[in-house]
């Protein structure tokens, strides 16, 4: 491999790893807030004892995303400096916005939340929760605005050879944010209600603190659905978006290489190595033309008419990406969020009541839901930003056009080396510390009271 290929796969690597913890940290922030909400509006201990539990893996989490993510964007500098050069004023510009204004939110007022719990009011602090939950969400925003921008560029134009921003509305209000963000932040709801299904699920086979992992495990369990149902609305919006704007993914995502009307979609197929021929397919009938275009019966284009079509707008060159990577993290982006959605809904059909599971494979089950929409997610930025290939901003910037040309391959290699390992040192690390405060059950809490025996605020 050569130092762009070593560089794609460093930068592949460090990204999926980071947004392991995004999710869990967008969803968790709010759910953790949710909880502190009923706390103060009751004055029952449950809440309280869980929002102390759930906060404290939030803590755990929202550390080492921090530190994965500054990583993270030292790469455009180090291994992409040609794509920055040439799309640093239009791109930097949303990423600029989420670091003065959402990060600088989210992390002010977590603090407050950490350091304020014997210090403020309880209202008061209950509302810094809540104002670092918004901060995680607008800082996906901004961050899906720079990456929506990549995918359907828009308010620019080109000065001095390189892209020049023309209008910050524009691209902050692109089409593409506009249905990526909902379609994310309802996979982080999904995410960390998958977290609280699987931790919880753990305590209640063992016997527990059944006041707190039970209301936990049924809260887990409604999230995954009703996310997973937002996930499900928001993700047809988006293929259909994807479609008009980047038809080569959409039939890469199919294997689809002739214009196809009534296109069906493939659960299962089986194929040559280079996805240029179909073996054996298990099909919905007319499945893709709804996805892509809202009708059944809607014509989807083929990737060999696609080829040909941008070979001629764009020159010559290989427009396809990579048919069979394409292929499957669609389909197991999709396959990992339903499975979790099944679980969810057999954890609560279970519970009902004051029933308790018998099945030991259920419970096994239920603890192993916290692994799928992890894998969903991945699956579905792989899918996102393979699919998108040759372009790193498409049909603008090419991908070999984008890396650094004074980085040598030994030079990439090594970064690539560096990184993965302290990454995976940070993965031990993270593992460790969430393993033992999850396992180490809520904390039981004896409360102080005021004159007006109401709840006090306690020390994290």
């Amino acid at each position: 491999m050569d130092a762009l290929d070593l560089s794609r796969w460093q930068f592949g690597i460090t990204t999926v790893y980071h947004f392991i913890f995004v999710p869990i940290t967008i969803g968790l922030s709010a759910l953790v807030a949710g909880l502190q909400t009923a706390w103060v509006r009751t004055g029952k201990e449950k809440y309280l004892r869980a929002t102390r539990f759930w906060g404290k893996l939030f803590l755990i989490n929202f550390a080492i995303g921090v530190v994965t993510g500054i990583v993270q964007e030292f790469q455009f500098g180090m291994n992409w400096s040609a794509y920055s050069r040439f799309v640093g004023d239009v791109f930097g510009a949303p990423l600029a916005i989420e670091g003065l204004l959402a990060f600088f939110l989210e992390s002010t007022f977590l603090g407050l939340w950490i350091f304020g719990w014997d210090r403020l009011p309880p209202r008061v602090h209950l509302a810094t929760i809540w104002t670092a939950s918004i901060g995680t969400m607008l800082s996906a925003y901004f961050i899906l605005a720079a990456n929506s921008w990549m995918q359907h560029p828009v308010g620019w134009t080109m000065g001095d050879g390189r892209a020049e921003l023309t209008s910050i509305t524009a691209v902050l209000t692109n089409s593409t944010t506009l249905v990526t963000f909902p379609h994310t932040i309802t996979a982080c709801f999904l995410t960390a209600g998958a977290l609280l299904l699987a931790v919880s699920a753990w305590h209640l086979r063992r016997g527990n603190q059944d006041d707190v992992f039970r209301p936990s495990l049924r809260l887990g369990a409604w999230v995954v659905l009703i996310a997973g149902l937002g996930v499900l609305v928001t993700g047809d919006l988006q293929a259909r978006v994807m479609t008009q704007q980047q038809p080569m993914k959409m039939a890469a995502a199919e294997a689809l290489y002739e214009n196809t009307s009534s296109a069906s979609f493939s659960i299962f197929t089986v194929g040559s190595l280079d996805g240029s021929e179909e073996l054996y397919s298990v099909r919905i009938p007319s499945l893709l033309s709804f996805m892509a275009t809202g009708d059944p019966s809607g014509e989807v284009e083929g990737i060999n008419d696609l080829q040909q079509a941008y070979a001629a707008e764009y020159g010559a060159g290989d427009y396809v990406p990579n048919v069979p990577v394409t292929y499957w993290s669609f389909r197991l982006m999709i396959g990992f969020g339903a499975l979790a959605m099944l679980i969810a809904a057999a954890a609560l059909w279970f519970t009902r009541g004051t029933r308790s599971p018998r099945s030991r494979w259920l419970w096994i089950a239920a603890v192993g839901t916290v692994a799928m929409p992890l894998l969903s997610n991945s699956f579905g930025w792989i899918f996102t930003e393979m699919g998108r290939q040759p372009w790193t901003v498409f049909g603008l910037f090419k991908t070999s056009e984008s890396g650094s040309p004074a980085v040598s391959t030994a030079e990439a290699a090594t970064g690539l080396i560096v990184l993965t390992v302290l990454y995976g040192i940070l993965a031990v690390i993270e593992i460790g510390l969430f393993l033992k405060y999850a396992a180490a059950g809520a904390p039981v809490i004896a409360p102080e009271t005021d004159e007006a025996d109401k709840p006090l605020a306690f020390a994290y």
